[in-house]
């Protein structure tokens, strides 16, 4: 297993690979980022927000990658690219076909890395992590060990994938029932999730100023899944956070009502740092990482863990 880079490497990157999904309606399409050197170059799959696509979060993707990580990218049925109405048969059920999305990805890692000129024989299928923001925090949650609960309370279908060793949770929606907003009772049934069984190292980021317009409960909203989940967790909470935590979707848009390029920069920062010693227990970046926010006088944030 070889070393993550001192330092940033030139990345390409390859869209759109086009993974064959029968049932889906539409095959899927992705994005590859990875650095053009390198060996033993761990995976992660990231999930985007509601609406997105592969070519979003540019400062995460980018970032990744340029760090040693060979970044997989899907773009969702929810996107916007895709023009879906409402009335579509598949919507309902776009959370669970979300997953299937980053579980596929995962069985297709051969022809993924054949896509990618220079990229054969330099990735290392046994060190997988994902990813996600928001809708694709909770898309990633799933194959953490994640459960949605069903109408009766009762949770359902075990979506964990053993093939994933560590996660990063990017404003993940908490529990639902009483907590969600009418709303959100209404239209999403799915964001009922339960954290108990979610057994797989992550970390988890909120912003403290992520005020829901989907829960009656306000920001620590965000922090469920690391409080009710099993240990080999931390929580990053971001000071002044909106949901876009700085920036995270891409600089200059819409979406960022709370842009920081110091938030991103630190995100990037400590979410790299968090999956290398997630993925290489000899790997010291997280814990420097980690004391060098401890030690900031003026802090962006802070980290808990357990």
């Amino acid at each position: 297993m070889s070393a993550f880079p001192s330092a940033p490497a030139p990345i390409v990157s390859v869209k759109p690979v086009v993974l064959s999904a029968p049932g889906r309606g539409d095959d899927l399409q992705v994005r590859i980022s990875a650095p053009v050197t390198g060996q033993h170059l761990p995976v992660l799959v990231f999930s985007h927000g509601y609406g997105w696509s592969m070519d979003g979060y540019a400062p995460l993707a980018d970032h990744w990658a340029a760090h040693g990580f060979v970044v997989v990218q899907p773009t969702h049925l929810d996107s916007r690219r895709l023009g879906l109405p409402a009335d579509d048969p598949r919507t309902p059920l776009i959370w669970r076909t979300r997953v299937e999305d980053l579980t596929r990805v995962l069985d297709r890692l051969d022809a993924l890395e054949a896509a990618v000129p220079g990229l054969a024989g330099r990735v290392d299928h046994g060190r997988v992590a994902v990813a996600g923001h928001s809708f694709g925090a909770q898309s990633a949650s799933l194959l953490l060990g994640a459960r949605v609960l069903d109408a009766d309370g009762l949770p359902g279908e075990d979506l964990s994938d053993p093939r994933v060793s560590a996660g990063v949770l990017f404003a993940l929606t908490g529990r639902g029932g009483a907590d969600l907003s009418p709303f959100a009772a209404e239209h999403f049934p799915f964001m009922n999730p339960a954290f108990d069984d979610m057994t797989t190292p992550a970390l988890v980021v909120a912003g403290d100023a992520d005020d829901s317009p989907l829960s009656t409960r306000g920001p620590d909203w965000f922090t469920d899944a690391y409080e009710f989940s099993p240990k080999d967790k931390a929580l990053l909470t971001l000071f002044g956070a909106g949901h876009s935590l700085g920036g995270i979707p891409g600089y200059e848009v819409a979406e960022t009502t709370d842009e920081s390029p110091a938030r991103v920069a630190l995100l990037q920062r400590l979410s790299t740092a968090y999956l290398r010693g997630a993925l290489d227990p000899d790997d010291t970046a997280w814990r420097t990482a980690s004391a060098e926010l401890d030690a900031d006088p003026e802090p962006l944030g802070r980290l808990r863990s357990k």
